[in-house]
């Protein structure tokens, strides 16, 4: 089981770089995640800015966040994560126009365990799984393109 990983995946979204980048803020999540329901700390109209912090999660899967580096001009974003019960690390999503209307998105993260637990969930984030679950994602915001590209994501 792993104490620490490291994984990259990079998916397609049929979107313009401005628009797909704010796809991977958390109010831009709440829009395709099922569940993700962020409960914001700072600033607490949940606008994304460098330094915001907030929760997800319950139980032993609360989780705080905070979003150390929100880049608008290089579409960067880097976020530290801690669960305490299982792990932290960082989530960092960078966004590259390859047309008018595709943007490449390519998100890592970096996690080590705290315990046990987190060991068995750093599983999840290796390999096949890792990749699954980011191509899952690419499936969800085209699911839900229209309302994407249609909303105003602060």
């Amino acid at each position: 089981m792993p104490l620490h990983t490291h994984a990259t995946h990079r998916i397609v979204v049929n979107a313009p770089a401005d628009k797909a980048y704010m796809f991977f803020t958390p109010a831009g999540e709440e829009l395709w995640v099922d569940g993700w329901a962020p409960r914001y700390v700072y600033p607490s109209d949940g606008t994304t800015q460098r330094g915001m912090v907030f929760w997800t999660g319950q139980g032993s899967d609360l989780t705080v966040w905070r979003l150390l580096d929100f880049d608008r001009q290089a579409m960067r974003s880097l976020y530290v994560r801690c669960t305490p019960a299982s792990r932290m690390g960082t989530v960092e999503v960078v966004c590259t126009a390859l047309e008018v209307t595709k943007t490449q998105v390519e998100v890592t993260y970096a996690l080590t365990a705290l315990s046990p637990e987190g060991e068995s969930l750093l599983e999840a984030f290796e390999g096949p799984e890792f990749a699954a679950m980011i191509d899952g994602w690419a499936s969800l915001i085209s699911r839900n393109l229209p309302r994407l590209l249609a909303a105003t994501i602060r």
